[in-house]
């Protein structure tokens, strides 16, 4: 008889508390989105998943400087690979980080056009 392991459903809403490890992830999450480059990656990956060569026409960065910031958001478990051919295609791991992406440049919105906040 082979024992079913308990899986917990992902949800959208996560009600624990900020202890000391969520600050600790949270603030890494954020610093790694502190950098432009990386950030506007991460908004082009939050609509799907793309190989480097499309990542660096669209953000305009070098190819050498896309790899390398792709590299470290590999490294912390924000992005993942899988292989198309001989491409390497890249894609964010989480839908709680897409959304935070997609906020992030709403919320810049607002502020770069003065359209009022919402309550």
């Amino acid at each position: 008889m082979v024992e079913s392991i308990p899986t917990r459903s992902p949800s959208l809403e996560h009600s624990s508390e900020p202890d000391r490890a969520r600050v600790e992830s949270a603030s890494e999450t954020f610093r790694m989105l502190s950098d432009p480059t990386r950030l506007l990656l991460l908004w082009l990956l939050s609509h799907g998943p793309s190989d480097v060569s499309a990542l660096t026409e669209a953000s305009g960065a070098s190819r050498t400087a896309v790899s390398q910031h792709l590299a470290k958001l590999r490294f912390t478990g924000m992005v993942d690979t899988s292989r198309d051919g001989r491409r390497i295609v890249y894609r964010i791991v989480d839908g709680h980080l897409s959304r935070l992406i997609r906020e992030g440049f709403n919320y810049a919105d607002h502020r770069v056009t003065g359209e009022p906040p919402h309550l």
